[in-house]
């Protein structure tokens, strides 16, 4: 149903609603983005729609300025354009759109101009008669909470259209003063950091031609000092793994927006007649504290189609294991005991391919190298599978290095923004290699039917995805060199789309040299995603607790290293390694071979408690509480209905007091009676001093756990009052278990 004649949209995702002002034409304004506002008639819906509207006095326009989805000069905004681009004469590069037509669900109420949608799509429609574009506005919302805006933009002239920027933006009030989002860097990704918003432009942008390990993830504002449980916060994240911006703009005029928009290189988008260009998704949350918002998000992950309804099955990486010597034997044997502690999935790393025996030389080259596995890989497949575990490969499809047989044969596959394919004139090298044009058909053929054959053959179940470097001077070389990220980006999404409707069942990782490419698109057409190359796990403490902003535990590879950490150096206690382990999808990346039998024993252990618990693990609230002092952390998943919880205990340095206070427990119902129990699995937490409330230690349960008896009480006890702080020594874990009694 599309209409003209709606002068404002009441959208309700989930219990968050939207207010969008149509009625003094051009692109529609967000008027109010918050806490659903009940039962509302259309005289109540105008009423806000002209309470938004500012006082014409001062030194301003004669008319109203508004920031719009995507505001333009054209309306008076003189902030950060939402959209620029121009014609090779220079002009259509301040449009002005007409009043736009509103496609509408057939079932949904109208009533005096007003349309009442709930957790259904909206479409806004839109021309420029003079600059001769179209312009289309997508808005998504969902009964979890998050809604989703895109916007389209297609040329109606004969003249092409040079697109520089277009991009989506949403009002906020002047409430929220406070930004937070995440930074980081390779092998530190996802550290939080604030600071407040002021007058001018707060400017984030990623320019790696992936999503980044600096990324900002989703990017909240809300008042100053908002946390985990309290204040009201607003978030926008830009789905995108290519060049990306989102930005916090606040005005002297006293508007306050929040947007986001792809990074355009020079000449990237040029759109002929009737050519259109696609934003990246944009997705929007409004909640109460952190964990609200990333509830929502989660919420809405488990309700797709094509979110992983299987187990998430215990894995076994042996990069960390074997590096680049691939020794059929040793392979086996570490599938064997592998095998004997419960793992499920068994991934043959780097190092398999023609060639590559160090990471010089033979990306691209995907056959497998018979000078190392003279009989292929079917001798530990065959295993493997007969084990009862499935096999995964890792794979680098996006590069190439340039002593390759395909680079030999196809140096104008490489990217590069020189127009030539000379050595000299390639992009600098990193890590040794160059990005692969998987955007000229033939490329991207070539690498499909790579990887579709070897899935073919030996029925690989799992794909470790790589994509080791950022893209520096990515041009197409046929092109002349014309910049490529955008296509490049586009290209990739498509591969994964096409190789898994040709494998079915198959599941891809993305992996970036640890979490370089994570964000709600990527995640879109694949099934998990490598968190770091630092498996270290205090530091990996840090990545998921923030990480969890974006993704649901289940889709993040957490796993269990060595007692030594190859990235730090850190010795660290399996208490440590393996609680750390248990908060996402669990598995292994060590020599296993080499541990003790005390470490093997705990690692079972570990592997027994996260099967028992992943169902619920998966598919519960996570919870990150406050605590009064930084050097303890508290987290834990609530299941929906508030009955059952598992929260942890993490020290993270040593504090300046002794004791340390109480642990609260939030997320419980304060009315309903709860059984609160320590457990240890495995060995016990360096440095455990029980205070007095844990109670007995019972003897080791078949999967190795032990419960203290714990007491029994309210959870308005639990979250208020809360238990006495255990003595841990640094860089320890402690599990509790919370039940309804």
């Amino acid at each position: 149903m599309k209409d003209k004649a709606i002068d404002a949209v009441y959208m309700c995702a989930g219990d968050t609603g939207f207010i969008l002002d149509n009625s003094f034409g051009g692109i529609p304004q967000v008027c109010y983005w918050g806490p659903i506002l009940g039962t509302l008639t259309a005289s109540d819906v105008k009423a806000a729609v002209t309470s938004n509207r500012e006082s014409l006095d001062g030194n301003a326009p004669d008319n109203h300025v508004f920031s719009t989805l995507i505001p333009l000069e054209s309306d008076g905004w003189l902030g950060r354009p939402a959209l620029v681009g121009h014609r090779a004469d220079g002009t259509s590069w301040s449009p002005r759109f007409s009043c736009a037509e509103i496609g509408l669900p057939e079932n949904c109420l109208v009533e005096d101009g007003v349309a009442f949608v709930d957790n259904q799509p909206v479409t806004f429609s839109t021309t420029s008669d003079g600059s001769q574009l179209a312009l289309k506005i997508f808005v998504e919302p969902f009964e979890q909470g998050p809604l989703r805006i895109r916007a389209e933009l297609t040329n109606l002239s004969e003249f092409d259209y040079h697109l520089e920027e277009l991009g989506i933006s949403l009002n906020l009030p002047l409430e929220a003063n406070e930004i937070f989002d995440t930074t980081g860097r390779w092998g530190k990704e996802r550290t939080g950091q604030r600071r407040p918003v002021v007058l001018g432009c707060d400017l984030r942008e990623g320019r790696h031609g992936r999503t980044g390990f600096d990324a900002p993830g989703f990017t909240f504002v809300g008042p100053k000092g908002f946390s985990f449980r309290q204040g009201e916060v607003w978030g926008l994240h830009t789905a995108w793994s290519g060049n990306h911006r989102t930005w916090v703009e606040k005005s002297i005029g006293g508007q306050q927006i929040i947007a986001g928009s792809e990074v355009l290189m020079p000449g990237e988008v040029t759109l002929s007649k009737d050519e259109t260009y696609s934003t990246p998704w944009f997705y929007a949350v409004h909640g109460y504290g952190l964990d609200d918002a990333a509830q929502q998000v989660h919420r809405w992950f488990r309700s797709r189609k094509n979110h992983p309804k299987t187990e998430r099955p215990v894995t076994l990486n042996v990069w960390e294991a074997v590096y680049f010597n691939h020794d059929l034997p040793k392979l086996q044997k570490l599938a064997q005991k592998a095998a004997e502690i419960g793992v499920e999935r068994f991934v043959l790393d780097d190092g398999w391919f023609l060639g590559r025996r160090d990471d010089f030389k033979g990306l691209g080259d995907w056959y497998v190298d018979e000078d190392v596995w003279p009989d292929g890989l079917s001798p530990l497949v065959d295993m493997v599978h007969n084990l009862g575990m499935q096999f995964g490969l890792w794979f680098e499809p996006e590069m190439i290095n340039e002593d390759s047989n395909l680079a030999r044969k196809h140096p104008d596959w490489i990217m590069a923004a020189q127009g030539s394919t000379d050595a000299k004139d390639l992009p600098l090298q990193w890590r040794h290699q160059q990005v692969l044009n998987i955007a000229i058909p033939e490329a991207f053929e070539y690498v499909k039917d790579r990887v579709v054959s070897l899935v073919r053959e030996y029925s690989i179940d799992y794909i470790k995805w790589d994509h080791n470097r950022d893209l520096i001077e990515a041009g197409n070389t046929q092109l002349g060199g014309r910049a490529g990220v955008s296509a490049q980006t586009h290209a990739v999404y498509r591969l994964f789309d096409e190789i898994k409707a040709e494998c079915p069942g198959l599941e891809i990782e993305s992996c970036s040299s640890g979490g370089g490419r994570v964000d709600l698109e990527v995640l879109q057409h694949t099934d998990r995603f490598w968190v770091s190359d630092c498996i270290d796990p205090v530091e990996r403490q840090e990545m998921t607790r923030w990480y969890n902003q974006v993704s649901p535990p289940e889709l993040m590879g957490t796993h269990v290293a060595s007692t030594q950490s190859h990235t730090t150096g850190r010795h660290s206690t399996m208490a440590m390694r393996g609680g750390t382990a248990l908060w996402g999808h669990f598995g292994i990346e060590w020599d296993i071979l080499e541990a003790t039998d005390s470490e093997m024993s705990d690692l079972k252990d570990w592997i027994a408690f996260y099967k028992s618990n992943r169902d619920f693990l998966h598919s519960s609230d996570i919870v990150r509480c406050e605590t009064p002092d930084e050097t303890i952390w508290l987290h834990g998943v609530v299941a929906k209905d508030k009955s059952h919880a598992l929260f942890q205990m993490v020290t993270r340095g040593r504090s300046a007091i002794s004791p340390r206070g109480r642990l609260r427990f939030s997320g419980l119902d304060d009315s309903r009676t709860y059984t609160i129990r320590p457990v240890l699995v495995g060995s016990e937490p360096s440095g455990l001093v029980p205070p007095l409330w844990f109670g007995k230690l019972s003897q080791p349960a078949e999967d190795g756990r032990r419960y203290f008896d714990g007491i029994t009480t309210t959870g308005s006890v639990l979250q208020n009052s809360g238990v006495q702080t255990p003595r841990l020594h640094t860089d320890q874990t402690l599990l509790f278990e919370i039940v309804e009694k």
